[in-house]
C-alpha cells in the first residue's frame, strides 16, 4: 500500500497550515483540560440522546456514537472543488433517475445494461413515465468522500435514497461550540448552522404547483423504534414543521391531509424517512403500518411531493456506481470532477476471475450492502475469511463488486492511548431544489477509531467529528 496522507502532517512531520492554529492550541492545553472536554463531550451527546443501535449486539442495548473532540480541518479551495464536483454527480443522478423511469436514452446508449436498471431491486416500476414536481427527484443526497493524497478526491458510495447523518454534523458543530469557543475564536470557520433553513427552502421549492399559499411540509418517519428515530425528530423541530407517522395522515380525493385538533390540513411536502415498500399499503406491501394508503395516488395525481422521489434508490446500488463516471459525461457532456474508486464488477467473468485471484488485496462489497456489513477487507481477512467469502461471491456473482485497498488518508484523534491516526471518510449533503443546488460548507466525518481499520460505520466501532472548512490563505492546500 503507498504512503498515507495524514490531513494534518502530509506525508511528512511538518505540520501542514491548515492545521497550525488547531495543532498549537491542543499542544498548549493541560492534558487534564483535553480529558474534562472529551468527558463533557460524551455527557452533552447522552443527554441529547443522539443514539445508535448495534446490530448482532445480544443485548440490544442503544449506545452513543464515539465523539472525537479533535476536528478535521479542509481548506476553502479544497472545498470549492468538491463542491463543483458533488453539484456535477447529483445533477447527473437526477438526470439518471428520470432517465430510468422515462426513455432510458442510457441503456439505449449502451452507457448501462438494461438489467442493472430493471433488475435492480430498488426499481420501483409503479413510477414508469411519472413526473415528480418541478422534476426532481434526488432531493438530499449524501455522497460519501474518501481522501487519497493533498489533491485527490474520490467518491466511494452515492446515497439518493434516505441519507442520514446530518443530525451528527449539526450537534457535532454544536458541541465543539460549547467545549471550545476559545479555539474557534481563533479560526475563520465556515457555518454549518443554516442547513435546516436550507432544507425547507428546499422542500418548499418542490411543493406542488395545487399547493394553495405557502406549502405545508411534514416529516414523516417509521416511529420511535427506528435507528433514525432522534435524526427525523431534531430536523423536524429545526424546520418547524410537524413530525408526523404514517397514520396521522390520509388521503382524500387524492389529496394528502393531516390530522389536527383543528381538523384535517392539507400536506403538500412530505420528506419521508420511510422506505419505499412501506410507504403506501396500497401500492407495494399491504401488511404495511407505517405508510399511508393511497399515497401514491395522490403523488400520481401531482398533488404532493414525495422528498426522495419513491425508487431513487436505482441510482445508488454499487453495480451502478461503477457506471456513474459514464453516467455523468452522458447526462452533463463532461467529464466527472469527482472520480470513482476503481471497481471491479464481478458480473462479469474476466472481472470476477480477477477478484477471487486477488482477493486477499481487495474490498469485495455485496451491490446492496450497508453499514459495513456484506463486506470482505482482503488484508484484514483470514484466509478462512476469504475462502468463504470467494465462495459466496462464485455462487452470486452479479451480487458483488471488489475495489483496491484505498490508502485512506488520516486524521489525529484522541483515543485511549493518546493522539493517534485515524482513517476518515466525509459525507457533505446536497439539495436539489427547483431553484438550485444548497451544499452546506462542511458534512459528516466518520472515523474508523479502531487502529488500522478502514470501516468507519457506527455500527462498525467508527465515531465522528466536527468538519471545519477554513480559509487557510495561500498556503492552505500544502
Amino acid at each position: 500500500m503507498p504512503d498515507i496522507f495524514d490531513e494534518m502532517r502530509g506525508l511528512g512531520d511538518e505540520i501542514r497550515p491548515v492545521y497550525r492554529e488547531i495543532a498549537e492550541w491542543f499542544e498548549q492545553a493541560p492534558r487534564d483540560l483535553i480529558a474534562s472536554r472529551r468527558a463533557e463531550a460524551e455527557a452533552f451527546f447522552r443527554r441529547i440522546g443522539i443514539t445508535f443501535a448495534v446490530y448482532g449486539d445480544e443485548q440490544g442495548a442503544e449506545r452513543i456514537i464515539p465523539f472525537d473532540i479533535l476536528p478535521r480541518v479542509i481548506t476553502t479551495g479544497e472545498w470549492v472543488n468538491l463542491s463543483k464536483g458533488l453539484e456535477q454527480r447529483v445533477s447527473a443522478i437526477n438526470a439518471f433517475i428520470a432517465d430510468c423511469y422515462g426513455p432510458r436514452e442510457a441503456v439505449k446508449a449502451g452507457i448501462i445494461p438494461e438489467e442493472l436498471v430493471l433488475a435492480n431491486p430498488a426499481f420501483r416500476p409503479e413510477m414508469t413515465r411519472i413526473r415528480p414536481a418541478k422534476d426532481i427527484y434526488c432531493h438530499i443526497a449524501g455522497i460519501d468522500i474518501v481522501r487519497t493524497g493533498p489533491d485527490q478526491f474520490h467518491v466511494l458510495e452515492d446515497n439518493a435514497r434516505t441519507p442520514s447523518g446530518v443530525s451528527y454534523m449539526l450537534e457535532n458543530r454544536e458541541a465543539m461550540m460549547r467545549l471550545f469557543p476559545e479555539l474557534l475564536g481563533r479560526t475563520k470557520i465556515k457555518p454549518v448552522d443554516q442547513y435546516p433553513e436550507e432544507l425547507l427552502a428546499t422542500l418548499r421549492s418542490v411543493a406542488p404547483h395545487t399547493a394553495p399559499g405557502e406549502p405545508t411540509v411534514v416529516v414523516l418517519t417509521p416511529g420511535p423504534f427506528n435507528s433514525a428515530y432522534y435524526e427525523h425528530s431534531f430536523l423536524a423541530d429545526r424546520m418547524g414543521v410537524e413530525l408526523v407517522e404514517g397514520r396521522d395522515l390520509f388521503v382524500r380525493g387524492n389529496v394528502v391531509y393531516m390530522r389536527t385538533t383543528e381538523g384535517p390540513k392539507r400536506v403538500d411536502v412530505i420528506y419521508r424517512r420511510v422506505d419505499d415498500e412501506f410507504i403506501d399499503p396500497l401500492a407495494f406491501r399491504p401488511d404495511s403500518a407505517l405508510g399511508v394508503p393511497g399515497l401514491l395516488s395522490a403523488y400520481k395525481a401531482r398533488n404532493v411531493t414525495i422528498t426522495n422521489a419513491i425508487g431513487t434508490g436505482v441510482a445508488d446500488d454499487k453495480a451502478v456506481y461503477s457506471y456513474m463516471p459514464d453516467i455523468v459525461r452522458f447526462f452533463t457532456g463532461k467529464d466527472a470532477m469527482l472520480a470513482n474508486v476503481e471497481t471491479y464488477r464481478c458480473r462479469e467473468p474476466a472481472m470476477l476471475s480477477h477478484v477471487l485471484a486477488n482477493i486477499g488485496e481487495l474490498v469485495v462489497k455485496e451491490v446492496n450492502g450497508s453499514g459495513g456489513y456484506g463486506m470482505l477487507v482482503g488484508p484484514h481477512a483470514t484466509k478462512a475469511q476469504r475462502e468463504a467469502f470467494a465462495e459466496k461471491v462464485k455462487a452470486n456473482p452479479d451480487n458483488y463488486i471488489a475495489q483496491p485497498t484505498l490508502a485512506l488518508s488520516t486524521v489525529p484523534c484522541f483515543v485511549d492511548e493518546g493522539l493517534a491516526p485515524r482513517h476518515v471518510d466525509l459525507r457533505p449533503f446536497v439539495l436539489s431544489g427547483s431553484d438550485k443546488i444548497r451544499i452546506v460548507p462542511g458534512g459528516l466525518t466518520r472515523v474508523a477509531l479502531k487502529k488500522g481499520s478502514l470501516v468507519v460505520n457506527s455500527s462498525q466501532g467508527g465515531g465522528t467529528k466536527d468538519t471545519w472548512i477554513v480559509d487557510a490563505g495561500p498556503a492552505g492546500n500544502a
